[in-house]
């Protein structure tokens, strides 16, 4: 499927090298690994695949499978880098319908781990002070994509 000029993920995709160092974690051969905006979950990740489709049966067998492989490095790294409780896994795509999967490591210590991420994150829409809370200190995105690539080269085939 060819990009859609109007996707915001094709758009940010298509500026390629433009992106800061503190946005991309990792350019896979099928995907593009982005550090999450909620990162009160330290490590989330948007993993965008790089063909503009909208479900993953859209994608051709072998193409979909790579993007599933490269999800799961990456969460491997994820997991080794900050050592969650748990990683959520989430496909919607209902306000951007573009493939992307979120990653959040989840905490043992978080005392809303047993509710859905994105409640917190409506709860972000409406309360500056939640968005805040949520989004995480500005300064260390940087280092948090560093920490990720330094653990995707290692474990990368």
């Amino acid at each position: 499927m060819p990009n859609s000029s109007d996707c915001p993920f094709c758009k940010k995709l298509a500026a390629g090298a433009k992106l800061p160092d503190a946005e991309v974690v990792w350019q896979f051969p099928h995907s593009v690994a982005i550090l999450g905006q909620w990162q009160y979950y330290q490590g989330h990740c948007v993993l965008v695949a790089r063909t503009h489709a909208t479900e993953l049966f859209n994608l051709v067998e072998v193409e979909r499978h790579a993007y599933l492989d490269e999800m799961c490095q990456l969460a491997r790294a994820i997991a080794a880098v900050f050592k969650p409780h748990k990683m959520n896994y989430e496909l919607l795509g209902n306000q951007v319908p573009h493939l992307h999967w979120h990653l959040f490591p989840r905490s043992v210590d978080d005392p809303q781990r047993l509710q859905a991420v994105w409640l917190a994150i409506d709860r972000a829409e409406r309360d500056e002070g939640e968005r805040r809370r949520l989004s995480g200190d500005p300064l260390r995105r940087e280092a948090t994509a560093k920490k990720l690539r330094d653990k995707l080269r290692e474990i990368s085939p």
